[in-house]
Formats: structure tokens, C-alpha cells, sequence
């Protein structure tokens, strides 16, 4: 370990302090409580003198917080007195300090008679080379404290104009030089579909919406007329409701009230930082907004499943966050300013780019308008999760002790009332732990359950935007207008990949911010034919044939045990039991699931909408909407299409063809050619599927993805029957899937030749299937150990199959382990009715004789493995530290697995943080995830580079992953891009930059390869040589990818 123990944790309380301390103090300003502030920062520092992460924690950032605070009251008595503490202390003061002052006097009504100390603060100032267009140009301003700063300064100098530095918009990365020395073709990928008052209108209506912070819509549950039962059932609900909002107000203001008095007496003024102002921060009405909101979701939830209280009382503060976030940008006139940009930019979407892209476009539209108002960018301090906990547990309490339900409500005889908690705890042992959990009384969830609720909320962020979203154009700014959304989806206690994103200059991370720009900018439009069949079957009871699950039904245990059973008779009823609670479990979440992605598909039956997009730590990159997207099931799928259509052209309806074989799952080892030959055979049943999807042939209804084949029968019927298919205007995207894409990549990283081969990285007549090559493998050794007398290879005559060892084989670049693989082969034996007696056995046998045949066919593949298992290993374990890398597209990875925090949950807002770069890692973790996270960040990388390519080029695109898709007519040109841009990833030395950078990372230099406390010299010279030892790469030639028309199809 290069630090010790003891500095590490030294080290995370001072961080969590600072973390803390930076959050309180924002708050207290924001709500008017600057004298709480103040009085909390000088309490601190006083403390300081006792506790040293306290002295270390305390900065400048905390100071000027509160300068701030007395500047926007014109204090400058009180700004007077910080500013001597800060010189006393000693504390390097910045643009931002000098800016609350000039604020200050600014605001002063006599600001003429301040002259000479403004003069005293510009000596200041000139000794720390701060100039007066530094404090305008590096500070961050809310509503109208840049005017207010410059009133101040041209008291010293009336004839000063800032000049504000202009962002750089170009790349810093060689992989993106043919970008920059070309012409752009790319047009508007929305061009047609509005003018610029009807975008600015929709712009007015998603403010709105991001303000309120919900979506309400009507639920596909049911086309039934409600009953008088249903009807009963909604008066109670609306009735309980009204109720509970008045209960909630009343409960709020006597907790707050209760709460102010405990932090204003006896030993709450020990502990300066609580929860009050974070209560009083916002108006009264968004906590009872939230609180009943939550009451809605527990009454209507699993009644199977409940997430932990710690869990449940987090979010709830986080919902709190939410508010919060878009609260103070509306205070601090920030939604105002972004809106009146986003009119500028919606001209500029709709009517061309001129050789820019969205983001660049973006950013010159913030620099016409830095020189008045607020700053755009500017970031909301995030709470930290001790409040999240905390201020959850003060609403939940409201939940649980004033809540009430009438439990003889629905009893029609009944003419009492009898009152009960709506809400109660159960504890349950899972997995040794013991979690606490909410759980709604029976009659509550009766009722909202036989009321069949018409309408469905959602946040604003789980409902695709109404406009195009607004560009990332640095790592906290992007997605939405308003509404907080980050860039990375990260654990709350993983927090050392932020840190480094904030602290890398944004240049370098440009490439992966233009393709989450590109991926977003497309509009989509619901295909609603598909959608009216979807909802009928979901209508009429669902469907398992076509995956659509069916209706939740009455709970009847079908596993009973006698009275006089044994021990070992109820242990096996009792597991029976759990095993059929969680299938009824996952069958409601399935439900639920598409009732969500139908539900939002009717909402936005007819009308263009458009996803925003963001990471996951490894840089795979996700539609922020999580129920309505392109990245769902077969269902989800094909309830999308592109809003913008294009003529399908020559080649168009044949690559619509091609594409229903695909998607059926026929012909995969045989030709385009061939495929296209079959698809015209098959034309009469296509047709016939279109026009009699259940009373002629359902043809479709076999295929391994029955919904998208559907979709692409209704689109091949409407092209074959206009007038010219040629000119039929297509909005249908035809997909175009990597052949086992990690091994693709692990084939091009090792230059294996036969691995390469198997996953047509190279050029052949037909397209090579690695499932079914491997099979033939294992099949082949089994027929030797069945001539050898081998009693399981006789058995399993006849059942080695592709599909057996598909799924195997596809996780095995993805650190599938050998009992894992035993599991997925064995559930595939099932399916196909192999003897239960012979289960474990043959998919043990199975799992050894394909990893062998994998070893034996991609020979770089498992060496490029074993280095990064290693690599990892010896970090975790030297080191004590997480992994990390930085793609070849600049954007830096770590792994967020560290032990410490599993079940942690702080009971006080102030309490110690726990966060991954000051914890121990987690060993296993880290050495199992290094391989498949690595590859996962190289397919990311080449799916960024098509896109980014591909937007240049003009054409659509966008992708699952690594599925791509984009128009019929325009399938050759994003093909011949995505084996350019894999040519380009992989012809960067990718493995020895790695080992360059884990040895400047985590190597030991010659002097300190050394016993220490922790690490012997030999540890670390074993480290420092396993971090050098590259793979040797083979012969294989990469350019041949060029020339490999199967390498995606």
C-alpha cells in the first residue's frame, strides 16, 4: 500500500468533512440562514484546533460560501470580518473570494464612499495575480451578482470591459484527426418534422414538466368500464389522500418545529451541522409533495418484494435532492437563462449545423451570452448520503407514526370507524443480514389494488423528453434543462471516477460527450400498429408464447404440508413455498414492466420524442428513460422506429429483408445472398403475417423475436405494395449485430489468426458462427470419450447443440465462471428434457470441454485474460488500491468495488462518509471484473467512434451496444464506417499503453522498492513485473477487417 492505514483514513474523514461541511453551508445560504453559517464555520474552526482532518478540511470554498452569503445582504462588516479569519488563517484566497467582495460593495447604496478599501483588496489581489477580469471570468455567479461585481470594480476602473475566454471545441484525440480535416456532411437529424415555434413550444412544455418533476399518463391496464367496485374503491382512495395531505402538513410543522428547538438547545449545539435547514430550504409544499408521492408507491408496490428501510428512506431524501436541484436554478435565474439559450439553439438544430456539432454549437451559444446573468454551468453542491439517510428518516417517520387507514372502509355494513397504522416494519434475514423493511396494511393495498388506478407517475427523467436534449458539454451539464442528471451512473460511494472526471481538462473527454450528444439528438416515433396488437394481447391476459406475461392472480398456495410432517418434509416445503413466492415475485415485476413500456408508448402515440443518453462506469452508454427505450426486450424494440424517414433507395428493401431473417434467427452461417433468396421465399408468409397477425399463418409468432418481427413484416408489406419501393419512405432501422463481439475484440487485441477467423474478422463467403464452431469442437471430444467408454459422452449423444453452449461461450469474455457456466448449461439441458439424474454431471463435463475448445480456438484470448486477472490482482492486493485506465478515447474508468459499505446506513447528517478511494478493495471483485470491464470499455470505444463518424457522414445511427442501427438505405455506408473505425481502435497499441499506464499508476520506482510496514520489496518488484509482461501478439492482419462483410451483419 502506498499510503498507510492510518493516513488513508485520515485522509477520507477530512475529505467526507469537507464534503459535508461544503453541502450545510450552502444550504443554511440558500435559505436565509447565512448567521447559522457563519456561526457553523467558525464553530468548526475553533474545533480545528483539536482534530486535525477538521483543520485540513477547512478551505477557502467553505469561506467564500459565506461571504457570498453576506455579500447578497450588502454585509460588509461581516464579509470584513471572514476576510481577516481567511488571512489569518492563512488560506489561499481565489477569483471567487474577490468577487464577493466587489458583489458587496456593489450592492451598497453609498458603494463611491468604499473606494479605498477596494483599492486595499486590488493591491491584494495584483500580489496573488488575480486581475479584475479573472474574478469575472473564473468565478461562477448566480442571478445578478456578475453586474453586482462589476458595479464594484469599475468603482476602481469605470471604463472596464471583461473579456471572457471562449471554450476550445475541438478534439485533443489523433482518432478523431479525419473528423477535423474534413467536411462535415451532417444534416439535421429532425429536419422537416416542426418549425421553430412549434420546437419552441415543446421546449415550454418539457420546462414545465422538469419543473414539476412528474409525469402523469393513462395506464393500459384495462379498457373495461370501471365497476361499482372499482368505483367504490377510487372514492376511498381520493378520500384517504385528501386526508393524509392534511395529516402530512400538520405532522411536517411539528416534527420541523419539535427539531428546530433540539438544534437550538442543550446538545444539539455540539454537533452544528442537523437537518433543519435542509427542511426549511424549500417551500413546505415539496415535502408533502414527496411524502405522499412516496405513500402512492408503498400502497401500490410488490407485495412480495420491499427494498430496505436504508434504502427506501436514501432515496427519499434523494427525491428531496431532486426538488432542490431544480428549485435553485429557478431561484437563481439559471432555468430562465438556459431557456432563453435553448430558443437560440432549437433554430440551429432545426435548420443546420454548419459544420459544427451539437455541442460545439451549445457552447458558442453560452459565450454570446456570458456577459450578463447567471452562470449557465453552474453545479448544484450534491448532498451527501448521511443526508439522504437522514432527512428520508425524519419523512418516513411521518409515514409510519401518522398514517392511518380505516380499516372497515370497504366493509359494506360496516358504520364504524376503526383507525390503524397504513404502514407497518417487518425484519427479515436475508442472506445473515438482518433488514427492516415497509410494508402497507393489507387493506390498504386491497383497496388501491380493487381500485385499478387509471393513471401511472413517473419522474420527469424516467419519460423520454418532448425535445431534443440538451448537449453534454462538460461532465456535469447535459440531458435536460433543468432536471439533474449525471453523466455517469455511480453507487453513492463511488466517488474517485467523479473526481478525476472533474479534474481531467474537458477537451480530452470531447469524443465520448459528442457521441452521447449524437445518440441523443435522434427523435424517435412509437410504431403503432405494433402498439395496438401489443396492447390488445397485454388486454386479454397476456401471452407467454409471445412474452407477454400474464396478470397477476389470486394467491393460492399450491405447496401445503401436513401436520405430522418431518423436519426434512417442511425444510423442502418451506424452500418450495419461497421458490414460488419469488416466481409470482419476478412474474408482477415482468408485469409491471410492460404495462410501464406500453403505457408510455400509447402516452406518446403520434408525437416525436427523444432520449437522452448516459454512461455506466465502464463507459457503455444507456438511454437515461429506463422503461421506453431501444435498449429493452424483443417488445420494446419494436415499439420504436425513426421519427425522420428516408427513401429506402435501390438496396433498401432487399436490406429489409435481410433483416427479418436475422431477426428470426435463420440462415446465420449462410450468405446475404442467401438470406435475401429465403426472405423471398418466405415473402407469401411475410405478407400474410402483416395483413393476419392472429388468423392467418402467425408465421411471426415463431421466430426468436416475434415483435420485431412483426414490425419488420408491417414494414416490408408497406414498401412491397407502394407504387415504387425505391422512393417508399422508410422510418424502420435495420440492425446490423457484432459476431460475439468480445471475442472480436479480444481476437483483434491478441492478432489471433484462427480466433479472428471464427468471428469473421476475416473476409469469407460466409459468415462463421463461433456458437456453433465450438459445438462441433465439444462434439468432437465427446465422441472420443464416448468410444473411450466415457459413461456421461454416451449420454449426452445427440445433445450437443449451438444453442446448449451459446450463452457460455458469450460470457466467457465477460468472466463467466466455471459455476456459472455450469448453471447456464445445465437450465439449457432442462429446456431440451435432459434426464435430471445426469444433470449435474453433463453440464460439469459440458462446461470443462468448451472451455477447452475456447482455449484451443482463441489461443491470445485467455493469455490477454490471465495478464489482466493478474494485473488487477496484484494492484488490489499491493496496492490496496481500485483499478482504473483511461480508454483510448480519454475517458477515465474505476472499478467501483471496495469493501466497507455494504450495508452501511449513517444515522447523522454530519457522520463520516464512507467512499471507495479510502477503503479497502475488494480483491475478487476487482481481479474477476478487470478483463470483462476492460473489454466492455474497448466495445464502447468502437461503437463511440461509428457514431461520431457516423454523424459526420450524415447518416443515423444508433446503437444497442454493439448492434447498430440506421436506415435500410444507408446500411452499406454505417458499415463500411463501423470496420474503419474497429480498424482504427485496435490499430493503437491498446495493451502496451494499458501496461504504460498501470506502471506510471500503480508501479513502484527503484527507490522505493523497499520493505515497508505493509509491503515487502518483493510484493512490489512482482507488481512492477506483472504490470510489463504484454501478451505477445500474433500474425493476423488487421486491415483484412476492411474487407469482412459478415465482421457486423
Amino acid at each position: 500500500m502506498k499510503m498507510k492505514i492510518k493516513e488513508l483514513e485520515e485522509l477520507g474523514k477530512k475529505t467526507s468533512f469537507e464534503r459535508n461541511l461544503h453541502a450545510y453551508l450552502n444550504v443554511c445560504v440558500n435559505c436565509g440562514l447565512t448567521s447559522e453559517a457563519s456561526r457553523t464555520l467558525l464553530w468548526y474552526r475553533k474545533r480545528g484546533k483539536y482534530l486535525k482532518y477538521v483543520l485540513r478540511g477547512l478551505n477557502i470554498v467553505h469561506y467564500n460560501t459565506v461571504l457570498h452569503g453576506f455579500a447578497s445582504v450588502g454585509n460588509l462588516e461581516k464579509l470584513k470580518v471572514f476576510l481577516r479569519i481567511i488571512a489569518q488563517d492563512s488560506l489561499k484566497t481565489n477569483s471567487q473570494t474577490y468577487a464577493a467582495v466587489f458583489e458587496c460593495v456593489g450592492r451598497i447604496a453609498d458603494h463611491q464612499n468604499h473606494q479605498g478599501y477596494l483599492e486595499s483588496i486590488s493591491s491584494d489581489m495584483a500580489a496573488r495575480h488575480i486581475s479584475f477580469n479573472d474574478v469575472l471570468d473564473k468565478s461562477v455567479f448566480i442571478n445578478d451578482q456578475r453586474e453586482m461585481v462589476l458595479r464594484g470594480i469599475r468603482i476602481l476602473n469605470p471604463d472596464f470591459e471583461p473579456i471572457y475566454t471562449k471554450s476550445n471545441t475541438s478534439y485533443a484525440n489523433h482518432l478523431l484527426d479525419e473528423i477535423s480535416k474534413t467536411d462535415s456532411q451532417q444534416t439535421t437529424p429532425a429536419k422537416g418534422l416542426f418549425s421553430v415555434p412549434e420546437l419552441s413550444e415543446m421546449a415550454r412544455r418539457q420546462m414545465e414538466l422538469e419543473s414539476l418533476g412528474h409525469v402523469t399518463l393513462k395506464s393500459i391496464a384495462t379498457n373495461a368500464e370501471p365497476s361499482p367496485t372499482v368505483l367504490l374503491c377510487r372514492k376511498k382512495v381520493m378520500e384517504s389522500e385528501k386526508m393524509w395531505r392534511r395529516i402530512i402538513a400538520e405532522s411536517f410543522q411539528r416534527d420541523l418545529d419539535i427539531l428546530k428547538k433540539q438544534c437550538t438547545t442543550g446538545e444539539s449545539l455540539q454537533r452544528p451541522i442537523n437537518i433543519y435547514p435542509y427542511l426549511k430550504v424549500l417551500d413546505e409544499h415539496h415535502y408533502i409533495d414527496v411524502i405522499a408521492k412516496e405513500i402512492k408507491r408503498l400502497a401500490t408496490g410488490s407485495e412480495m418484494f420491499s427494498p430496505s428501510l436504508n434504502t427506501l428512506t436514501r432515496n427519499l431524501g434523494h427525491n428531496i435532492f431532486r426538488k432542490y436541484e431544480i428549485e435553485m436554478k429557478s431561484r437563481y435565474g439559471v432555468s430562465k437563462k438556459i431557456f432563453r439559450i435553448y430558443g437560440k439553439y432549437c433554430d440551429r438544430y432545426l435548420n443546420g449545423y454548419n459544420g459544427m456539432n451539437t455541442r460545439s454549437i451549445w457552447q458558442n451559444l453560452l459565450h454570446e451570452e456570458i456577459h450578463s446573468g447567471p452562470t449557465t454551468d453552474i453545479q448544484i453542491t450534491e448532498w451527501p448520503s448521511t443526508v439522504f439517510g437522514s432527512l428520508g428518516r425524519f419523512l418516513y417517520d411521518i409515514i409510519l407514526r401518522d398514517i392511518k387507514i380505516d380499516v372497515n372502509c370497504i366493509k359494506n355494513k360496516s358504520k364504524t370507524e376503526r383507525y390503524l397504522p397504513a404502514f407497518y416494519t417487518v425484519f427479515r434475514n436475508t442472506r445473515y443480514v438482518i433488514t427492516q423493511e415497509i410494508k402497507p396494511h393489507p387493506v390498504l393495498s386491497r383497496i388501491y389494488k380493487q381500485a385499478q388506478l387509471d393513471t401511472l407517475d413517473f419522474d420527469t427523467t424516467d419519460v423520454p423528453s418532448v425535445i431534443p436534449p440538451v448537449p453534454w458539454h462538460t461532465v456535469h451539464h447535459g440531458g435536460y434543462l433543468v432536471a439533474g442528471q449525471k453523466i455517469i451512473r455511480l453507487p453513492y460511494q463511488a466517488v474517485q471516477q467523479w473526481r478525476i472526471l472533474q479534474s481531467i481538462p474537458q477537451q480530452q473527454i470531447y469524443p465520448v460527450l459528442d457521441c452521447l450528444n449524437q445518440l441523443g439528438s435522434i427523435p424517435w416515433r412509437i410504431n403503432q400498429p405494433v402498439l395496438d396488437i401489443a396492447v390488445k394481447v397485454f388486454q386479454n391476459g397476456g401471452s407467454k408464447k409471445l412474452d407477454i406475461p400474464e396478470p397477476q392472480s389470486p394467491v393460492v398456495p399450491t405447496v401445503t404440508v401436513d401436520a405430522n410432517a418431518s423436519k426434512e418434509e417442511r425444510v423442502k416445503a418451506s424452500k418450495a413455498r419461497l421458490k414460488e413466492r419469488q416466481k409470482r415475485s419476478d412474474m408482477y415485476s415482468l408485469w409491471c414492466d410492460t404495462l410501464y413500456k406500453l403505457s408510455l408508448a400509447n402516452h406518446f402515440r403520434g408525437q416525436v420524442f427523444w432520449l437522452p443518453h448516459s454512461l455506466d462506469f465502464r463507459g457503455r452508454v444507456y438511454p437515461v428513460p429506463p422503461h421506453l427505450n431501444h435498449l429493452g426486450s424483443d417488445l420494446a424494440r419494436s415499439l420504436m422506429v425513426f421519427a425522420l424517414g428516408k427513401p429506402l433507395g435501390p438496396d433498401g428493401l432487399d436490406w429489409l429483408k435481410i433483416h427479418i431473417i436475422n431477426i428470426t434467427g435463420l440462415k446465420k452461417r449462410e450468405s446475404n445472398d442467401e438470406r435475401l433468396k429465403y426472405a423471398n421465399e418466405l415473402l407469401p408468409k411475410i405478407l400474410d403475417s402483416a395483413e393476419n397477425p392472429f388468423t392467418g399463418e402467425k408465421w411471426w409468432q415463431e421466430s426468436e423475436e416475434p415483435w420485431q418481427t412483426l414490425a419488420a413484416c408491417f414494414e416490408i408489406a408497406n414498401a412491397v405494395k407502394s407504387p415504387k419501393p425505391s422512393e417508399y419512405i422508410s422510418h424502420f432501422p435495420v440492425h446490423q449485430d457484432g459476431s460475439c463481439n468480445g471475442l472480436q475484440h479480444y481476437a483483434a487485441l491478441g492478432r489471433d489468426e484462427q480466433g479472428a477467423e471464427s468471428v469473421n474478422l476475416v473476409p469469407r463467403p460466409k459468415p462463421q458462427d463461433v456458437y456453433s464452431s465450438v459445438a462441433a469442437l465439444v462434439e468432437k471430444e465427446r465422441q472420443k470419450d464416448a468410444e473411450n467408454g466415457v459413461k456421461i459422452a454416451q449420454v449426452l449423444d445427440g445433445l450437443i447443440k449451438r444453442k446448449v453452449i451459446k450463452q457460455t461461450v458469450m460470457t466467457t469474455v465477460y468472466g463467466v465462471t466455471r459455476f456459472g457456466a455450469r448453471l447456464q448449461i445445465a437450465r439449457q439441458l432442462k429446456e431440451i428434457e435432459f434426464s435430471e439424474e445426469y444433470l449435474w454431471r453433463g453440464s460439469s463435463y459440458l462446461v470443462i470441454k468448451t472451455f477447452n475448445s475456447l482455449r484451443e480456438m482463441f489461443t491470445s484470448t485467455k493469455l490477454i485474460q490471465d495478464w489482466l486477472t493478474d494485473c488487477a490482482r496484484y494492484i488490489a492486493l499491493v496496492c490496496a488500491e481500485n483499478v482504473e485506465w483511461v480508454t483510448p478515447l480519454g475517458l477515465p474508468v474505476v472499478q467501483p468495488y471496495s469493501k466497507g459499505y455494504t450495508n452501511y446506513q449513517a444515522q447523522r447528517p454530519d457522520a463520516h462518509l464512507i467512499m471507495d478511494m479510502f477503503t479497502k478493495p475488494n480483491v475478487m471483485k476487482q481481479k474477476n471484473a478487470f478483463p470483462p470491464n476492460f473489454i466492455h470499455s474497448l466495445d464502447s470505444c468502437h461503437m463511440m467512434l461509428t457514431s461520431v463518424h457516423c454523424e459526420h457522414a450524415g447518416i443515423t445511427f444508433v446503437s444497442v451496444h454493439d448492434c447498430f442501427w440506421t436506415h435500410a438505405c444507408t446500411v452499406p455506408v454505417m458499415n463500411k464506417i463501423c470496420r474503419e473505425q474497429f480498424v482504427a481502435l485496435h490499430s493503437e497499441p491498446i495493451l502496451h499503453n494499458l501496461s504504460n499506464f498501470l506502471v506510471e499508476r500503480f508501479g513502484y520506482k527503484e527507490s522505493e522498492l523497499r520493505d515497508d510496514e505493509s509491503v515487502p520489496a518483493s510484493e512490489k518488484l512482482k507488481l512492477n513485473n506483472v504490470l510489463k509482461q504484454v501478451p505477445v501478439q500474433g500474425t493476423f492482419d488487421l486491415k483484412s477487417v476492411l474487407a469482412s462483410v459478415y465482421f457486423f451483419s
